[in-house]
């Protein structure tokens, strides 16, 4: 029996650009097969900080671009636009 690493992805959005904010939105796509989650399956977040995921292992891979709002547009809405990408490496079992 051989072992196998996969992927898993935690994509959080939080409320600014600090780990520590409060998570706004969600996604988990789990490369073992072990789970099957889509966008909005649940109304709980799977933490409540970007910072809660790093303790509990997942590793940032990607953090939010800052950019600043086009001037007259401060106030605009649109796109959630503090994205973390997290991922934890796992086995999967043959």
């Amino acid at each position: 029996m051989m072992n196998k690493l996969r992927q898993k992805i935690l994509v959080l959005y939080l409320s600014n650009s600090a780990l520590d904010s409060t998570v706004k939105g969600w996604a988990v796509y789990d490369g073992t097969g072990r789970e099957a989650h889509t966008t909005g399956d649940t109304n709980i977040a799977p933490y409540k900080t970007g910072l809660l995921a790093l303790q509990d292992g997942w590793r940032a891979i990607q953090f939010p671009q800052l950019i600043p709002p086009y001037p007259g547009h401060e106030l605009d809405t649109s796109f959630l636009k503090y994205e973390f990408i997290f991922e934890k490496i796992e086995e999967q079992h043959d």
